[in-house]
């Protein structure tokens, strides 16, 4: 496990940087929207979905809607779906340690999870073991830190809630570049713009994701029911 360790810690280390900056920010947008001190922290904990973690918070503070919180969540995560099949091979022999790991495969271990070059004498499981603790606590403390600095040390935080726009931003921007799935990112777009005109900034989210959902569904069996 030492030597898996080794092979881990250092791939982890841009991930705490990135993740200390979105935690911090994340923890100071909870407490700014008046949330108690415990649910961001919490979260972090049995959510661990950084964009998901962010619009939990509005849900939380808006009228609840059960449908409405599901489909957004699958919307959401649903590329966590691709990335479940992608590791079907590489955790298939893994023991007790692979609940946690696929509980906690999100975008940046399953980037380094994708591209390890780990030695034939290091047991791969606890090198993906070691990835997904650590990418954990480094969330972790990011959000603690938020959410002391935003109840211990007042400060304006006006504004603090870009974050979340500019999270999803940074996302889409990262799919253009790596995937160039312009049809499916035209789709998005267009759809939010078209319900957001039709249905009111209160009533958009279901319409335009069942817009996206059948326009998909559409080009998917045009293609022959192909991928």
């Amino acid at each position: 496990m030492k030597e898996a360790f080794k092979v881990a810690f250092p791939r982890t280390i841009p991930i705490f940087a990135a993740y200390l900056f979105l935690g911090i920010s994340y923890g100071l947008f909870a407490i700014n929207e008046g949330l108690p001190a415990y649910y961001p922290v919490l979260m972090s904990i049995v959510i661990y979905a950084g964009s998901m973690e962010f619009v939990t918070i509005r849900l939380l503070l808006s009228i609840f809607s059960p449908l409405t919180a599901f489909l957004l969540t699958l919307m959401v995560n649903a590329r966590h779906l691709f990335y479940g099949l992608a590791m079907l091979t590489p955790f298939k022999s893994l023991g007790w340690e692979k609940y946690w790991v696929i509980f906690g495969l999100g975008d940046e271990s399953f980037a380094i999870h994708t591209s390890l070059d780990i030695p034939a004498h290091i047991e791969r499981r606890w090198v993906y073991f070691h990835v997904t603790w650590l990418n954990q606590c480094y969330w972790f403390i990011g959000t603690l830190t938020g959410v002391l600095l935003g109840k211990y040390i007042p400060f304006d935080t006006t504004g603090i809630e870009f974050v979340l726009s500019a999270l999803f931003l940074v996302n889409l921007l990262e799919q253009l570049l790596r995937q160039r799935q312009y049809f499916a990112i035209a789709v998005g777009i267009l759809s939010g713009i078209s319900s957001l005109l039709f249905f009111g900034a209160k009533q958009f989210m279901l319409p335009a994701m069942l817009g996206m959902l059948i326009i998909f569904s559409i080009d998917y069996w045009r293609k022959g029911g192909q991928l």
